[in-house]
């Protein structure tokens, strides 16, 4: 990769960037610390390359001024963090239920209520697990570096397109400020790109049957079949999409499970930790689908795994499920925006590996 081709940015540009390159050109959002650096950006980059930047009155007005550019086939996307993503979460079912894609962006940080503007993955829950009413799923992409940032929020404007479906980008407040170099890699798409292959959208009727885009079914069974029709697409989704990374961990005694920020500091633990002990890490890359085939694969009967989260615990259900035996399923997280350190990580390895 030629130099030229990597800028210095902070991750929230760097999903900002991500989504201009892979054709999006409508933005809509409202302020909220720690992701207002995305918001100025795509207020900039968005006048730059035609498209349009709406500050909206509101989490809720913002969310249903994506869906409404998403029925017209475009490629739209909203950004918030916590908090303001909870407002956003009936504009989500909706998507979900008419079947629209729309990217989400949520930078986490600490809760619950108004809680702070520290780094945080207490949403996990909300995003996995269906915030807003009803039986649906959406894509949650788990990036851990700025590059990954470009590179998912890019990836999750075809996801959505896909499978019809909105796509969530789950960073925290760290990840989303802190600043690397970003190699912008991907072939520039443009807005057209977005609009093929859409013969649902709402772009006039003119010599065609109508399209209609709905989730409200009042007819007897219909919406039963409607969700029958969403279940078979999200079991698609599961056995195409789920996606996970292994470090160093091949016969491993102990393993490591994070994502996002604290992935990245737990490769730090494993690399410190490795001559001393059969230590490895498993990064889900993919909160949704979770990769639980994948973790399974990894459990010799013996193993001991160890979460670690800013929560009070949340993604750890789904590696008990994963492993099925809660007795070597152990949890180390901060909460409250509390960012946990590699000593005190590296403590709690040791003293599980006591325990073996």
């Amino acid at each position: 990769m030629k130099k030229k081709n990597r800028i210095l940015i902070t991750g929230n540009e760097a999903c900002g960037e991500g989504a201009i390159q892979a054709g999006c050109r409508f933005y809509a959002g409202y302020p909220i610390t720690p992701q207002n650096e995305l918001t100025s950006y795509m207020s900039k980059r968005m006048d730059e390359v035609g498209g349009v930047f709406i500050q909206a009155e509101s989490e809720l007005a913002a969310v249903s001024m994506v869906f409404g550019a998403s029925c017209t086939g475009r490629r739209a996307i909203t950004t918030s963090s916590s908090p303001g993503i909870s407002l956003k979460q009936e504009g989500i079912s909706y998507l979900a239920g008419c079947e629209l894609p729309a990217v989400i962006v949520n930078i986490m940080r600490g809760g619950p209520g108004l809680g702070n503007i520290a780094p945080s993955q207490a949403d996990y829950f909300q995003a996995t697990k269906g915030g807003g009413h009803g039986d649906y799923r959406i894509i949650v992409l788990a990036p851990s570096s700025c590059q990954e940032m470009f590179d998912f929020t890019y990836r999750a404007f075809d996801l959505a397109d896909k499978y019809r479906t909105p796509v969530m980008i789950l960073g925290d407040g760290m990840l989303g400020q802190m600043m690397e170099p970003v190699a912008i890699k991907h072939g520039r798409r443009t807005p057209d790109d977005g609009r093929r292959a859409k013969p649902w959208a709402l772009t006039g009727a003119r010599d065609r049957k109508r399209n209609i885009v709905r989730s409200f079914f009042i007819g007897e069974g219909a919406l039963e079949e409607h969700n029958r029709k969403l279940q078979k697409k999200f079991r698609e989704i599961q056995k195409a999409e789920t996606g996970s990374e292994n470090y160093k961990t091949k016969n491993s005694d102990i393993i490591i499970i994070a994502y996002g920020s604290m992935a990245r500091l737990a490769k730090s633990c494993v690399d410190r930790l490795k001559n001393k002990l059969n230590i490895g890490l498993m990064r889900p890359i993919t909160l949704w689908p979770f990769p639980y085939k994948a973790i399974k694969s990894l459990d010799t009967g013996k193993t001991r795994f160890l979460t670690v989260e800013m929560s009070a615990g949340q993604m750890v259900e789904d590696v008990r499920l994963a492993v099925g035996d809660d007795k070597r399923v152990h949890f180390f997280g901060r909460t409250g925006g509390g960012i946990p350190d590699e000593e005190e990580i590296i403590k709690k390895v040791l003293a599980l590996n006591r325990k073996l």
